[in-house]
């Protein structure tokens, strides 16, 4: 998925060489509340931040990773828009930031989970909701509060995301679509603009 995306980057026009994904030491970014991290995709060019996507997944052991995974995609993005709003990122326009997560599609996963309510009740829509389930509005609220521009919720079974690439998309809001042409809107906007001060300048 990770190298789908870059693709889907570099045909809106973007040069190849400001794409950066799974190279060690080359995908860390400043940071405010900590000295830095390793993002799974950057997209930089010509010194500008124009694009950066954290891609998660979780097989199993829900219980144990949903809450870790929550407060990661929160902290990371308060930290990474405070550390934008401070000038980490020099003279970069407002960069893109996205969140992409794949969920074993399991009995386990889609099954309803106990809340526990010992002093005050949870909001609504947590009781009687699947990890999965809670996913999906973990990833709409991101969004929803702007702490990314765009999410992206898929589902696949142990058989089916290996042997054949299958998935499903519980949420049509944050289907991969939705998610791509977000950040090809942003890519292309800033080709284009590229192109035309490239233009002015001959």
């Amino acid at each position: 998925m990770i190298r789908l995306v870059a693709r889907i980057v570099g045909e809106a026009g973007v040069p190849e060489a400001s794409v950066y994904h799974a190279r060690r030491g080359v995908t860390y970014l400043p940071g405010f509340f900590r000295a830095n991290k390793s993002w799974d995709l950057l997209v930089v060019t010509e010194g500008h931040l124009l694009a950066c996507i954290e891609f998660k997944s979780q097989v199993g052991s829900f219980g144990n990773n949903f809450n870790n995974r929550s407060e990661e995609a929160i902290g990371s993005a308060t930290d990474f828009w405070t550390a934008y709003r401070e000038g980490a990122f020099r003279e970069s326009p407002r960069p893109w930031l996205g969140y992409f997560m794949l969920l074993e599609d399991a009995p386990k996963s889609t099954s309803p989970v106990r809340v526990y309510e010992p002093h005050f009740p949870t909001f609504p829509e947590f009781p009687g909701s699947s990890y999965a389930r809670r996913y999906e509005l973990l990833c709409r609220k991101l969004v929803r509060e702007r702490l990314y521009d765009s999410a992206c919720f898929l589902m696949s079974t142990r058989a089916g995301g290996r042997a054949r690439g299958t998935y499903r998309e519980p949420s049509e809001e944050l289907c991969f679509a939705n998610f791509a042409t977000s950040l090809s809107a942003q890519a292309t906007a800033y080709a284009a603009l590229h192109r035309s001060q490239g233009q002015a300048a001959d």
